[in-house]
């Protein structure tokens, strides 16, 4: 390393790039943790996901992919797609809503125009940490579905580390997107 680093005399931790990241991972470096994102340069483990959480997105997928085609639309719905948000972060959606949906490697974090997490067992993060990245990077619309309490948090018009509207939606009614155009949900079947 030839570069002068500037003396620091308080440890710092070392942030992974989405580079770095994409590298250790081609190499095997995490094939011992199952699944992992980068999240804020971090390296995180996911947990197995459990038939509560398996089901929901499942069933979520089938009736966003269903509205997507009634919109002769070129958006799609993909399952699981790791997105690149240079420089540390590649989270990995439960649900992405991109109209770029072909193509090699990651989904372009322009691309995408809604995200979903779906959550059993992970509502903090994906209401604090992940919903701070997603409107930050100016994801236009965040969903975070709450398996146990049958409620669907929809979360529009980022603004800094947050997004400025935000509504809950109950199973059981209808979920309008407010930036996807004519897209709209029944959820009564969740």
């Amino acid at each position: 390393m030839t570069e002068v680093v500037p003396l620091t005399r308080t440890p710092k931790p070392v942030k992974l790039r989405v580079e770095d990241y994409l590298a250790l991972d081609g190499l095997g470096a995490f094939d011992a943790y199952g699944k992992t994102e980068l999240i804020e340069g971090e390296v995180v483990y996911m947990n197995a996901q459990h038939r509560p959480h398996a089901r929901m997105k499942t069933q979520l997928l089938i009736l966003l992919a269903n509205a997507l085609q009634k919109l002769d639309t070129r958006l799609e719905a993909l399952v699981d797609g790791s997105v690149s948000m240079p420089p540390h972060n590649v989270p990995e959606p439960d649900i992405s809503i991109t109209n770029e949906p072909e193509g090699e490697g990651l989904i372009p974090l322009a691309s995408l125009v809604l995200v979903v997490e779906v959550a059993d067992t992970t509502l903090r993060n994906d209401l604090g940490r992940k919903q701070r990245i997603y409107a930050r990077e100016g994801v236009p619309e965040y969903w975070v579905v709450e398996v146990n309490k049958a409620v669907i948090h929809q979360m529009w018009a980022a603004s800094g580390e947050s997004y400025a509207e935000r509504r809950k939606i109950g199973f059981g009614t209808r979920i309008d997107s407010v930036t996807i155009d004519g897209l709209a949900v029944e959820t009564s079947g969740l």
